[in-house]
């Protein structure tokens, strides 16, 4: 019987251990934040009235078994000179171009994924445009995931909105659906409250990952991300996450045991001052989880990022199980 995975976050975390899952014989779903606010996403979100397509269209190229030359095309960004179309991705707009030929997103995603031969479903957590919110330690309001994460401050709690400003939203049913019917679910890896937690306090999902039967990982990430985690330890990450969850959920929380090169990060190219996580092995087992370490780093341009293939491995072990 073929295993049901669910992936949970957004971002550019996600597509990493997707490319290498794909290639197994698993039944593979990505239920997508659709909160983002920045960049091209952010634009046709605000002028096309669509949820913002940037997170689906990196999953759905991961997730592809399509042509390569059509995947280039599908990811191809317009230059910064090019005034009109400046930094669009030719896949956003044509997610908003299917989005108002349909008039569904789901139906959208359904032809793109027909397109291009993709392994897999993407599910976005709701079917609207939702509006990120967070509370800092201090007690601030803040508004919008790039204002958060501009804004470089400790964070305590976040929730989202739909344009009105209500918080009465629908989740996806397809994406509730695949919750209930998992094997595995994973969270992340990715930013924990502007990639994770976005998808989790959608009305309907919390409760629907209270409900299911299937073991929940946590991808611990390798690195802190300024303004939102500096200095949480892996078991910290935990405990925000099971917080937001509002129950001790996951089971497992994989993490990274080798040593990222003091020198081998180019801070200026990713825009942020990080931190390797560190392992707190006894608090995440008082938070109700086995901690797995393991080495899952991979070092490449001038980043530390997850080696997808050793985390999948795990993954598919933990299925097994």
């Amino acid at each position: 019987m073929t295993a049901k995975i669910v992936m949970i976050g957004g971002g550019s975390g996600l597509p990493v251990i997707i490319k290498p899952l794909v290639q197994q014989n698993v039944d593979l779903t990505a239920i997508v934040t659709v909160a983002d606010d920045g960049g091209s996403s952010g634009l046709l979100r605000d002028y096309v009235n669509i949820i913002p397509p940037g997170d689906i269209r990196n999953i759905l190229v991961a997730m592809s078994e399509g042509d390569q030359d059509i995947l280039d095309l599908f990811q191809y960004r317009f230059k910064t000179d090019d005034d009109f179309l400046a930094k669009h991705a030719v896949g956003n707009l044509l997610i908003a171009a299917l989005t108002e030929m349909t008039g569904d997103i789901s139906q959208a995603i359904a032809k793109l994924a027909r397109y291009l031969k993709i392994k897999g479903h993407v599910y976005p957590v709701a079917k609207q445009p939702l509006i990120l919110h967070a509370e800092t330690k201090h007690g601030e309001e803040l508004k919008g995931e790039a204002s958060i994460t501009a804004a470089h401050q400790a964070l305590d709690h976040v929730w989202v909105v739909d344009n009105e400003g209500n918080q009465d939203i629908q989740a996806s049913p397809e994406a509730i659906e695949a919750i209930l019917s998992a094997d595995l679910i994973v969270y992340g890896p990715g930013s924990l409250f502007t990639s994770i937690l976005p998808n989790i306090v959608v009305p309907g999902i919390r409760e629907a990952l209270q409900k299911t039967k299937a073991k929940q990982v946590y991808i611990a990430n390798i690195m802190t991300q300024k303004g939102e985690t500096d200095a949480y330890t892996d078991a910290q990450h935990l405990q925000v996450l099971n917080k937001h969850l509002q129950a001790q959920l996951v089971d497992y929380v994989l993490t990274n045991d080798q040593e990222v090169p003091a020198d081998f990060v180019d801070y200026q190219k990713w825009g942020e001052i990080s931190k390797q996580v560190i392992q707190d092995p006894e608090a995440i087992e008082q938070e109700g989880a086995k901690g797995i370490s393991g080495d899952f780093l991979a070092l490449r341009d001038a980043g530390a990022f997850h080696d997808g293939q050793k985390v999948t491995d795990v993954l598919l072990s933990l299925v097994e199980e």
